[in-house]
């Protein structure tokens, strides 16, 4: 047995989790040595007790398969720190993700190198997810997520039950793209054959995903740069309630820090002046993005007058807590809140 033979097969199982199928010729490239020694080699893989599928014809080639249990990972130095990280912090929109993940860091804890095991335990005891309120939401199923990602992964054709927002469910048949987590929502971006039109699901509306067997050889372009550019877009289009539209004595990037906006929502006229458009179902929603910022000359306000009401009501909290704060130092509190001499 050579030598290297350990090294590269390391290497050769490496290549094979790194996406679907490989050619036999790809492989041989990548690793520098022959066809018939990456035979071999699968050959050897598959005597270890991994999974991997030839196929032959044009676009034949080799795969590492779902097999009965879970086969070893290889990560390096890196990847298992961001492992380990990406573990000990996941508090994302997905059912279950945060009991899972402790699960998974205890067992990605037992194996690793005694180098990587300073850096994790590290970040174990200084690090502490903190769930805040405004990323709390609609969960989506993790196994539905593995289904469409590996269905966006391999250009695979699936059918799913959707529920619109208007309550409304029936079948549905797309060629998925892309998966964007936009917290706490979870979308897939796909093109619906079946409307023949580009459209954005939510994940957690969505259920009973089923690959169809069909595969795009060549994807659909999308409509946009990418797929969280086609969300954005997609979202600020998106029929609200209420809308506000406001120029802004800020350039656009401050403007966008200060009120959490999408991309497409705020527009710079000059170095120090931008146009600002919200919209929301919930009022309350508008007026907190509202406070972070000073808006320009009142003629310049524009936007659902029963938006109106809401705005003042907010106002009148805080004008109320200013003045109890106002009486309190008056009543001899320093601005410190302790009592004076």
């Amino acid at each position: 047995m050579s030598q290297d033979l350990p090294a590269r097969m390391l290497r050769l199982l490496s290549l094979l989790q790194m996406r679907r199928t490989w050619s036999g010729a790809e492989l041989a490239t990548r690793l520098g040595v022959t066809l018939r020694t990456i035979r071999r080699d699968i050959d050897r893989l598959r005597d270890l007790g991994y999974p991997v599928e030839g196929t032959t014809g044009t676009a034949g080639g080799y795969r590492l398969a779902a097999g009965t249990g879970m086969p070893p990972l290889l990560l390096d130095d890196e990847e298992a720190v961001a492992i380990a990280v990406a573990l000990r912090t996941a508090t994302s929109g997905v059912t279950g993700i945060e009991e899972t993940a402790v699960r998974a860091l205890a067992k990605l804890e037992q194996v690793l190198p005694a180098r990587l095991r300073p850096q994790v335990a590290a970040i174990q005891a200084t690090t502490a997810p903190l769930p805040v309120p405004w990323s709390t939401g609609p969960k989506a199923d993790p196994t539905v997520l593995a289904t469409l990602a590996a269905a966006c992964r391999d250009h695979e054709t699936i059918t799913f039950t959707y529920r619109t927002g208007a309550g409304e469910t029936g079948p549905r048949r797309a060629e998925p793209h892309a998966l964007v987590a936009a917290a706490p929502v979870w979308y897939l971006v796909a093109y619906d054959t079946g409307l023949d039109t580009w459209r954005l699901f939510r994940v957690d509306r969505l259920t009973d995903p089923t690959p169809t067997g069909h595969r795009t050889t060549t994807p659909r372009e999308l409509p946009a740069p990418d797929a969280a550019a086609y969300v954005a877009a997609r979202l600020a289009a998106a029929p609200t309630r209420y809308t506000l539209h406001a120029t802004v004595p800020a350039d656009a990037a401050t403007v966008r820090a200060r009120t959490y906006a999408l991309h497409d929502r705020v527009h710079p006229l000059d170095e120090t002046t931008s146009t600002l458009d919200l919209a929301a179902d919930n009022p309350q929603h508008i007026a907190e993005q509202l406070l972070g910022i000073d808006l320009g000359p009142e003629d310049t306000i524009h936007g659902t007058p029963e938006l109106a009401p809401h705005l003042e009501q907010l106002g009148q909290r805080l004008l109320r807590a200013a003045r109890a704060l106002t009486r309190q130092n008056g009543t001899g509190a320093d601005s410190n809140g302790a009592a004076g001499r």
